[in-house]
């Protein structure tokens, strides 16, 4: 029987030479190949030592190390399950992860020790480590004591192999329970589809808590036996200062936006890069083009989700790359479009997009009603987004069906008015939300960032609008702001955005 552990797939793509360098951190340490092996092995060894049951979760909430990494290894490969938590969740998420989790390890950063053990013991946790990004922490202090050899588990592709919360913008946050199946089949699609080769080296900059930093990007570069420069946090100069160095660059759409405010952002910074990937939130036209013009590369967007890994993809080698559009579906995945009857749309109408697929994750962690309620009767998940398809297949995401304004009966989709807004002289970046309003139910409120030392001004927004479009789908008002809110992804939080407004019309 073949062994479908995520870790044996990751593993058996390690080169022969496991003294090769496979991380470089920003600090100039080098790790090989040979140490993700013994270190895995040891940390495995350690959870495996604790008498774990099956399936035991194991929640880790640390900053960016190597070390980091090296414990999801482990946990792939002694068998247990792994939970990441956003560093900047505090005390009351924590406590709900963890009560609805029930983790049996839990691991967290020294400086929170204090706090986090006390609501893990509580909940009944049995364990508790601390792991710091300097290399120091009881995990690594117990698991020198391990052997630094190890059996991998022996797992089924359905076997869970990591939840991934939800940001937990509309309700509480859902534990997505995704397989090690799941993840293979995404990183072996990608790997193909986006050409990955011998001698890639990617630039890792983004968190390793979330789907981008530690599927799409980590799975990449293992799968294919790449090397990885490790940057703890982004910063733009040392972004550009290692791109010579490298072939692969993910990264949110924030992060494009700094590199283009960096003068070293030149076609020879970028003269042995491959790939550019955005993805996680909408990168504006503007910085597509801005991209082109600066480096030569033109940026792939990609789609994808917590509960799906990646869905689609602009085409890596052969074909446009489509500024607006995130592509089309990877092979394997099924993508459809269907109205609010669950009717088949046809090209070019905005609807509800649905998936099936081998990537697509099993359900929500102990909630089988909302599980229930997210699939269609014939396999299908509920994305939850809103988009289109036009003649050649290339898929739009216009929005996330909760953000659809209903607005004295007519739809307006928040981000078919961004894109007009964003296009204006002087505008940066816009948000539209839906508030409530006495006479329409609901009307849009765009909030607008300027360029830097431009002026644009909300009314002139506002008159502008009127003139190019239906007047169902204009804000009824527009204001300046110096910020957007936004999560650690750059994704903007529309559900603070509606807060903020909501009492604007009584």
């Amino acid at each position: 029987m073949n062994n479908h552990n995520l870790f044996a797939a990751l593993r058996s793509a390690f080169p022969d030479d496991l003294d090769e360098v496979a991380i470089e951190t920003g600090s100039g340490l080098l790790y090989s190949w040979r140490d993700l092996e013994h270190g895995s092995a040891m940390m495995a060894n350690l959870l495996q030592s604790l008498g774990l049951p099956e399936g035991a979760r194991i929640a880790v909430q640390v900053e960016k190390s190597v070390e980091a990494l090296v414990l999801y290894l482990a946990t792939l490969r002694a068998g247990f399950v792994f939970l990441p938590l956003n560093t900047a969740y505090q005390s009351a998420e924590i406590e709900y992860f963890i009560g609805n989790a029930e983790p049996a390890v839990v691991v967290c950063s020294s400086a929170n020790f204090g706090w986090v053990s006390k609501i893990a013991f509580k909940a009944g946790t049995q364990n508790v480590f601390t792991l710091d990004d300097d290399r120091t922490g009881s995990l690594l202090a117990r698991a020198a004591h391990c052997s630094d050899q190890h059996e991998v588990a022996r797992k089924q592709p359905d076997d869970l192999a990591a939840i991934l919360y939800t940001s937990g913008t509309t309700g509480r946050s859902k534990g997505a329970m995704l397989s090690h199946g799941n993840l293979l089949s995404n990183a072996l699609v990608l790997k193909d589809y986006w050409g990955w080769k011998k001698g890639d080296v990617l630039v890792h900059a983004l968190p390793i808590f979330h789907v981008h930093g530690l599927f799409v990007a980590i799975h990449g570069a293992l799968i294919n036996g790449s090397k990885m420069i490790w940057l703890a946090k982004f910063d733009p100069k040392n972004v550009i200062e290692k791109l010579p160095e490298a072939t692969v660059f993910m990264g949110v759409p924030t992060l494009y936006v700094r590199l283009l405010a960096e003068p070293g952002l030149t076609l020879e910074a970028c003269r042995n890069m491959r790939l550019f990937i955005a993805g996680s939130a909408p990168l504006l036209i503007e910085t597509f083009r801005e991209w082109q013009a600066r480096t030569g590369h033109t940026i792939l967007e990609r789609y994808g989700m917590s509960e799906t890994a990646m869905l689609t993809s602009n085409p890596c080698q052969d074909g446009e790359r489509r500024g607006g559009t995130v592509g089309f579906a990877l092979p394997g995945v099924s993508l459809r479009v269907q109205g609010d009857g669950g009717k088949p749309l046809p090209d070019g109408e905005i609807g509800n997009i649905h998936v099936k697929g081998p990537n697509v994750f099993s359900g929500y962690w102990r909630m089988p009603d909302k599980t229930a309620e997210e699939f269609t009767a014939d396999g299908y998940f509920k994305t939850g987004d809103v988009g289109k398809i036009d003649e050649e297949g290339y898929i739009t995401i216009v929005g996330r069906s909760k953000d659809l304004i209903i607005s004295g009966g007519y739809n307006v989709y928040p981000a078919e008015i961004e894109g007009f807004i964003n296009e204006l002289p002087g505008v940066a970046e816009s948000a539209v939300v839906g508030v409530p309003h006495p006479d329409f139910g609901e009307v849009g409120v765009a909030v607008v960032i300027a360029k830097s030392g431009a002026t644009p001004d909300g009314l002139q927004i506002m008159a502008e609008m009127k003139s190019k479009m239906a007047n169902f789908k204009v804000p009824k008002q527009c204001f300046m702001v110096s910020e957007l809110p936004r999560n650690t992804m750059g994704k903007v939080q529309k559900n603070v955005l509606r807060e903020r407004y909501k009492a604007l019309f009584g």
